[in-house]
């Protein structure tokens, strides 16, 4: 089916009048294929993806992991859950050797919230019953990562939320250390290294590495959500938490981890938080967590990261992209422009200029992805994969858009 009309009719029948009543409004096309950072409509118009929420490093249909997938689809796609797994094992492992020194157990799931739902499981299971998140902060619209999501439109339906929780300012270690020292139980304190949902807000240099001595000095489990902003995603290193040498009691990953391919998540952590799970293996479990397709997309994309260099790569494209935004006279709609990496933010006066602007660069083949948590950003997250030639035209189609009227 390739016919918008009858798709959107699909859309309002069977998923959402909601979601097809906006897709008309703003004029969404409909997917057709994709390939490294090309994504194409059914009308063969072909688009340069530079939203996709983080997903995307190692672009499109990588043919690398698509390659190892394939083999995997042939040799056994879903396994019994009964015998051992070599694929898991190893996924596993390669993990764990580019996560932090010390974070040496990995457990897998499927969506970036359930991996969130599975840290705040393991802190309560290791006594941390109390649970501090960030203003601003996201990580997910499951009931327990809802509890620290910070949006209200996101929360209200669902309340009341988990018990014990509380939020303080992103970037205020004060009142953290304030909050850990109010209640003698022991907690366990979620952050994002940088807040990619809230518009991609950047906090103090040392900010992380403050907060993880509060933990410290409060005996408070630290989980960094690293869904959004690890696996190279911030260049430099493969964590944005390595460039405070921060090392967590549990580290999310997920979005970038399937390689573009299959949804795949991790928790990984230290033997400490995952003792819970040594008494009791079955204390958290899911069907496909782990499933022979999404550790085998993991290998893969670890591997593809390595041998081509996607790390420096996304360094470099950044400080590329962020220069070309910076380089041109900002008009009054945007407020600011930053980044780090490959993920970056257009912070516009207004809904409206965010939205204008977006549509702009849609016009021009550029696709952007919204945050869901600030209406007034315009968020960029391209492949590290990008050719020469479509970071000359990314570029050109960002520094046209900023000055058009």
């Amino acid at each position: 089916m390739t016919d918008r009309d009858d798709v959107l009719k699909l859309y309002e029948r069977h998923i959402s009048t909601g979601a097809a009543r906006m897709a008309a409004q703003v004029g969404l096309p409909v997917e057709a294929r994709a390939e490294g950072a090309t994504v194409w409509d059914t009308s063969g118009r072909a688009y340069l993806d530079c939203g996709g929420y983080g997903v995307f490093l190692t672009g499109h249909r990588h043919p690398a992991i698509v390659a190892a997938l394939h083999a995997q689809l042939d040799r056994m796609p879903l396994s019994t859950r009964t015998f051992l797994s070599t694929d898991l094992a190893i996924a596993a492992s390669r993990l764990a050797a580019v996560a932090p020194a010390g974070l040496e157990r990995v457990y897998f799931a499927s969506s970036g919230a359930e991996a969130v739902e599975t840290a705040l499981k393991l802190a309560r299971a290791s006594g941390r019953r109390r649970i501090i998140s960030m203003g601003g902060g996201f990580h997910g619209k499951t009931l327990g990562a809802l509890t620290v999501t910070d949006r209200p439109v996101y929360r209200q339906p669902f309340r009341p939320l988990l018990p014990d929780a509380v939020t303080v300012p992103f970037g205020d270690v004060e009142a953290l250390r304030s909050a850990l020292a109010a209640d003698p139980a022991k907690a366990a304190v979620i952050v994002e290294p940088i807040q990619g949902e809230s518009g991609v807000r950047i906090p103090p240099d040392g900010y992380l590495a403050a907060v993880a001595e509060a933990c410290r000095a409060h005996d408070a489990y630290l989980i960094v959500d690293e869904i959004q902003t690890g696996m190279g995603r911030t260049g430099s290193s493969w964590w944005a938490c390595d460039r405070e040498a921060v090392v967590p009691d549990l580290l999310l990953a997920g979005k970038s981890l399937g390689g573009g391919c299959v949804p795949v998540s991790a928790v990984i952590g230290t033997p400490d938080a995952f003792r819970p799970l040594d008494r009791n293996p079955r204390l958290h479990s899911s069907t496909f967590g782990g499933n022979p397709l999404a550790v085998t997309a993991v290998t893969a994309t670890i591997d593809t990261i390595i041998q081509e260099s996607l790390i420096p790569k996304a360094t470099t494209l950044g400080e590329t992209l962020l220069a070309a935004l910076t380089s041109v006279p900002r008009p009054p709609t945007v407020e600011d422009i930053r980044g780090r990496g490959l993920l970056l933010a257009i912070e516009c006066t207004t809904p409206a200029a965010a939205h204008t602007l977006s549509a702009t660069l849609l016009t021009t083949g550029v696709l952007t992805a919204p945050p869901l948590s600030a209406d007034r950003v315009v968020r960029l997250s391209p492949p590290a994969t990008l050719t020469p030639t479509q970071t000359t035209t990314l570029t050109t189609a960002l520094t046209t858009a900023l000055q058009s009227p």
